[in-house]
């Protein structure tokens, strides 16, 4: 498992050229569509019909939640087509159905027969981190699967290879009461460490000397005040880099990074625009219109995201309930971030914005590499975890 910093900020209005508008909503969605094209091997028509259903689906999975209540173990949504699956504890069959979305017929899929509902496993998780912990020889990251109503733990090779075979499985569902699955990482999870959101924080670590850079993530504000967010495990003290060799200082107004948060604000010395760079050259801003919120966001919702170190890129989101491994939230983190399937995450990613079209998702924490270097997973704090008194600025 992995963790790396990861910081992105918006940039004074002064400092955005004004010869490059922020793109409108219909526009931002295509782009993204275009890179989640490239991805999957759609076409860009197809993929960004299948974003707008995928945007447009959010009141029919939301009444779904409520309608299934103490039932639901999972839902998650599928492309190409576009499609919902919901899983239900009991044995009471519910036919499936196709509904209207966007104007496209969406089939939405019932199974039945799981162990337990997504309530119980989400209270699982709260309740015996601690102990399976205590178990291993290495804090493991736990997540909770939709599509299969299961309890992922992830744990490091020696800890898999003391108890092979099912062994390790079987005693932490006897201990949890819940369905588990069994995930290897090769490295550990680490946080990621740069006014423009998406654009790049540099700064001094008091602690080390050393020198960071983290990435800016979105525009918040609280009355008349405005500030940008980015990681909390970044340095206090930075300035955001505008690509002109120019550093434009901003000042420290905070930071939150206990078990569900890791955020802190950053403020100017002039009104900051809600908007933010989106591509890896820093050419295309975005205006941000709206935020979605973690409960929701689905496994399977096509999610973008921003880092100094990585650049632009879309992928999926794999866990919606998760809990980082280690000892990156002061302590042990509760399962309120969002883990993304990458595809590629990076040190200076942390505080980056995560996005689709112009509907701002959340920040980037820490991801988890695979042996070869590569991004397994990055995860984000939602933006329902902003600090108390600020919120989104949209417009």
């Amino acid at each position: 498992m992995l963790s790396a910093l990861f910081i992105t900020l918006a940039a004074p209005a002064a400092a955005i050229a004004q010869d490059i508008a922020p793109l409108d909503a219909p526009s931002a969605l295509a782009l993204d569509a275009a890179t989640y094209a490239d991805a999957v091997g759609l076409s860009p028509s197809q993929a960004l019909r299948e974003l707008q259903v995928q945007e447009a689906s959010v009141p029919v999975t939301d009444a779904l939640t409520v309608e299934f209540g103490d039932r639901l173990a999972g839902l998650s949504v599928g492309h190409a087509p576009f499609h919902i699956d919901v899983l239900l504890t009991g044995d009471a069959p519910v036919a499936d159905r196709t509904v209207p979305i966007a104007g496209v017929p969406v089939l939405i899929r019932f199974r039945t027969g799981a162990y337990a509902s997504h309530r119980q496993l989400v209270t699982a998780a709260a309740l015996y981190q601690t102990d399976i912990r205590a178990t291993l020889t290495q804090p493991p990251g736990i997540g909770i699967d939709p599509r299969i109503g299961a309890l992922v733990v992830m744990v490091g090779k020696a800890d898999a290879m003391s108890e092979p075979g099912d062994a390790l499985r079987d005693r932490i569902a006897r201990m949890t009461g819940v369905p588990v699955r069994i995930a290897t990482l090769d490295a550990p999870d680490v946080d990621m460490a740069e006014v423009q959101g998406g654009g790049r924080l540099i700064g001094v670590d008091p602690g080390d000397g050393r020198r960071y850079a983290c990435t800016s993530g979105f525009v918040v504000r609280r009355g008349a005040e405005s500030a940008i967010v980015t990681a909390a495990h970044c340095p206090d003290n930075l300035s955001w880099a505008d690509g002109t060799g120019l550093a434009s200082p901003l000042t420290f107004l905070g930071q939150w990074g206990w078990g569900y948060q890791d955020v802190q604000l950053q403020g100017s010395a002039v009104p900051l625009a809600p908007t933010f760079w989106s591509d890896t050259a820093k050419t295309v801003r975005r205006r941000v219109n709206g935020q979605r919120a973690r409960a929701a966001t689905r496994a399977g919702d096509i999610v973008c995201h921003r880092g100094e170190r990585t650049g632009y890129s879309c992928a999926e989101v794999w866990l919606p309930d998760f809990a980082p491994a280690g000892d990156l939230c002061g302590g042990g983190c509760t399962p309120t971030w969002v883990a993304v399937r990458g595809p590629t995450c990076r040190s200076g990613d942390s505080g980056g914005p995560v996005f689709l079209g112009s509907t701002a998702f959340g920040i980037v924490k820490g991801g988890s590499y695979r042996a070869d270097g590569g991004c397994a997973f990055y995860y984000y704090m939602s933006l329902d975890f902003l600090p108390s008194g600020w919120s989104l600025a949209t417009g």
